[in-house]
């Protein structure tokens, strides 16, 4: 399953700030836009209401206590200052409307300008209370302008009497035009002041990144070269915070692992050269031993039994010793980077040809070869290589053991399979290891554990390289990849 691409630090820090600044400019602008709406509603309401009521108070007494229209027209007058519709109610008379229909009201204008208020703008459930002896108010839009609707009775109070009911009622309509362009004006600027908070947040934030994000970047930088093999890598360290903390920690850390990758790489020098001088030295002795285990081995077959056999061994342990020498030797060479190539055209088709002969391995092998194959190489390394892949082919799989070339106008490739049951998967990433072998088993007679290991390396003096696999249908598959011109690496000569 691929994983979903992640946001960088960069962007998340963004992200939360930009974030963070529109939560709380909302919060704060919300909050702020509706207690100010609020307010500036009420205070107008109540201002309203009150100057209805005092308008009202100074009609008393009444002329009539039965009014007709004039009389309510009076009223209605007398209710509306300038700006404000009114209409005056008495048991289903009102005061008069002008002949058509009400014009609109201006936005922007004190509304209509007839101090007549049309019934039909007045909500039912608004007469209802006024009806009731009590005075209300209710906010309305009316033809996209908002009014506040004040209703209340006309109550007769005299000396001595109970209050009482006179039966009018007057409705009047203040126009809340202003206070709306008020309050989106509020609104406006708290929009206004939220985006440039919101753009304050940003820079904020890309400042915050980058002072956060520099040392980081360094650390990655510096961690990139470290793992390339830049042991002297080092962070500049800064301040004395969390970030600096982490400088330091990586500076000791990677001086740390300077030191010892030193160390280690001297010990592997020593190593590898008393390896190489242990193996030069014992080159002379061997050659005495050898010329010794070639006569004992010739005289094997006429010595007592116990002498032969152990004459027999003798030779043998002897030769053994010769190739782990020599291995060894040749070996240090590539670690030494000393090994070099000694290149030249060959037909590859037979350089297998010659390999297998050589051995008298040719009725044992199968060999598919095509003709006119060739390339420049080092034969007498290819030979090598090839003589190491086929001998274990031979001793430790099963027939039958084939060989087969391939080629394209860049590559060569030489495959070497047997068909026995392989190698066991434990094993496949270990089998070019130095010493190593597939069975504990196996006796100590059987190869040096460095034939897979010299293969590879002579591989790779070519810029090629050598693979392993197991076969689907069973035996073990060695591939030899070789390019068609190889080019002398750099180092000296042997």
């Amino acid at each position: 399953m691929t994983p979903r691409p992640s946001l960088g630090l960069r962007a998340r820090l963004l992200s939360a700030f930009a974030l963070l600044c529109v939560v709380t400019a909302a919060a704060v602008a919300g909050g702020v836009y509706v207690q100010a709406r609020s307010a500036i509603l009420q205070r107008t309401q109540d201002a309203a209401v009150k100057a209805t009521t005092s308008r009202l108070q100074a009609l008393y007494p009444l002329r009539s206590a039965t009014p007709g229209p004039e009389e309510l027209g009076g009223i209605a007058a007398a209710a509306a200052d300038q700006g404000m519709l009114a209409v005056a109610v008495y048991r289903g008379t009102h005061s008069p409307f002008p002949p058509g229909p009400p014009p609109p009201p201006r936005r922007g204008g004190p509304g209509l300008n007839t101090a007549v208020l049309n019934l039909e703008v007045i909500p039912e459930q608004l007469r209802r209370v006024v009806a009731g002896g009590d005075t209300a108010w209710q906010r309305v839009v009316w033809q996209d302008t908002p009014f506040l609707l004040i209703g209340t009775p006309l109550l007769i109070t005299e000396r001595g009497r109970t209050t009482r009911m006179s039966g009018i009622e007057v409705y009047v309509a203040r126009n809340l035009l202003p206070e709306q362009q008020s309050i989106d004006e509020l609104a406006t600027r708290a929009w206004l002041i939220g985006g440039a908070a919101l753009a304050f947040a940003v820079i904020l934030a890309l400042l915050a990144t980058r002072g956060v994000l520099r040392p980081v970047r360094e650390l990655g930088r510096a961690a990139r070269l470290l793992g390339e093999g830049e042991l002297r890598a080092r962070i500049a360290v800064r301040g004395s915070d969390e970030l600096a903390e982490v400088a330091h920690t990586f500076n000791d850390t990677a001086a740390e692992l300077e030191r010892h990758v030193r160390q280690l790489r001297e010990m592997e020098a020593e190593a590898r050269r008393f390896v190489a001088d242990v193996s030069h030295e014992l080159r002379t002795p061997l050659a005495a031993l050898t010329a010794v285990a070639d006569v004992l081995d010739e005289e094997a077959a006429r010595l007592p039994e116990p002498a032969g056999r152990a004459a027999r061994l003798v030779s043998q342990e002897t030769l053994n010793l010769t190739v782990l020498v020599n291995d060894l030797i040749e070996i240090s060479r590539f670690d030494s980077g000393v090994a070099a190539l000694a290149l030249n055209e060959v037909d590859v088709a037979e350089l297998v040809r010659a390999t297998l002969r050589v051995r008298g391995w040719s009725q044992q092998v199968s060999a598919d070869l095509p003709a006119a194959v060739t390339a420049r190489l080092d034969p007498r390394r290819v030979d090598v290589v090839l003589a190491n892949l086929v001998g274990n082919a031979l001793r430790h799989g099963e027939p039958p053991v084939s060989i087969r070339l391939r080629a394209d106008p860049h590559r060569i490739s030489l495959e070497v399979r047997d068909h026995g049951p392989g190698l066991d998967e434990a094993v496949l990433p270990h089998v070019f290891d130095r010493f190593y072998k597939a069975s504990a088993a196996r006796a100590r007679s059987e190869g040096s554990g460095l034939g897979l290991a010299i293969a590879r390396e002579n591989a790779r003096l070519h810029r090629g390289d050598l693979t392993v696999a197991n076969a689907p249908d069973g035996g073990a598959v060695f591939t030899l990849h070789l390019p068609r011109r190889a080019h002398e690496p750099d180092g000296g000569s042997e």
